[in-house]
């Protein structure tokens, strides 16, 4: 799926709740929980490996295994940076925090085996695809992809086609994907097709793929024009954030003001604690910028150091949401 014009009409918001999410088992490599991507190297699923510098494939039971590393796009394709923890004769594992990675939503990886052998992944994974090289593909070499979105009952973003009965196969394709035409396959319901994903907070964009055919959520109103002079749906995975300001705890009124609301100085009127004073607002993936308004004073937040310019010689203080 080629890249389509940037321009966006109307947002859809899906609330995203606090919970421990854990990964279907359904992607060779890694799983995810909550926060965590956590990388899984069993040498029994694990026929070939690749010597790096010759190019020669070889069988897996020949090699001696004294470390293994992860080496994926995410790190330059280090083959020592990411080293992997032993669990037990074939197990390894290696955790990162996923605030590690970029905003990304896919990621491609190897296995590295004594910082020198390529561990060769079998076709037959649902997350593998060919290694590109120089935006060519790479004959007989095959990577791991990793995703930060994937299926999960509890997750935050219920995609929905009413009718269609009679499909054989519906697919979701999405930029959270990269628009990947066989990997979230839906489940058939009484009413049509339907599957859940956990998806990171930012603006998405997505079809449906029936039976080879590409169309557009036609429940969802919200939608951009592709390159085809068709339409794209666009759903925004918002998470709701909490704004505090400690202490003022005699001020009369507190306003929080952003540019999340078109720094409007009456809306958002904070809430008086025992603390001081706090805001909860659904926000969209990115950078936001805010400030708080103290009986009509305008004021950075003093419990976070990240702050920046506007452009206009003012300070405002800075939230990420990711």
């Amino acid at each position: 799926m080629k890249q389509i014009k940037l321009h966006i009409s109307y947002l859809v918001f899906a609330f995203i709740s606090f919970y421990t999410y854990g990964q279907d088992k359904t992607f060779k490599g890694y799983k995810i929980e909550g926060d965590t991507i956590v990388f899984a190297f069993d040498a029994r699923d694990y026929s070939k490996f690749t010597q790096e510098y010759t190019g020669q494939i070889h069988d897996f039971e020949d090699l001696d295994i004294k470390n293994v590393v992860v080496s994926g796009e995410f790190n330059l394709w280090s083959r020592d940076n990411w080293k992997m923890k032993k669990i037990n004769e074939f197990n390894y594992e290696l955790r990162k925090h996923i605030h590690d990675f970029t905003d990304e939503f896919s990621w491609e990886f190897k296995f590295v085996v004594n910082n020198t052998y390529w561990a060769e992944p079998s076709k037959k994974d649902p997350n593998v695809s060919k290694a590109l090289k120089n935006g060519r593909k790479i004959h007989g070499v095959y990577n791991l992809k990793m995703y930060t979105a994937y299926p999960h009952k509890d997750g935050n973003a219920s995609f929905k086609l009413k009718g269609y009965k009679n499909a054989k196969k519906v697919i979701l394709a999405g930029s959270f994907n990269k628009w990947n035409e066989s990997l979230f396959k839906m489940n058939k319901t009484k009413s049509g097709w339907e599957l859940t994903l956990q998806l990171k907070p930012d603006i998405y964009q997505y079809r449906f793929i029936v039976d080879g055919h590409w169309m557009e959520d036609p429940d969802n109103p919200s939608k951009v024009e592709n390159e085809f002079d068709e339409y794209n749906s666009v759903i925004d995975i918002k998470e709701y954030t909490a704004f505090k300001l400690k202490g003022y705890t005699n001020a009369k009124k507190v306003i929080l003001a952003g540019s999340f609301n078109n720094w409007n100085e009456h809306d958002f009127v904070m809430r008086k604690m025992d603390y001081g004073w706090k805001y909860v607002v659904p926000l969209s993936g990115g950078k936001h910028h805010y400030k708080f308004i103290v009986d009509g004073v305008w004021v950075v937040d003093p419990n976070n150091s990240v702050k920046e310019y506007d452009g206009e010689g003012h300070v405002n203080s800075v939230c990420m949401v990711k």
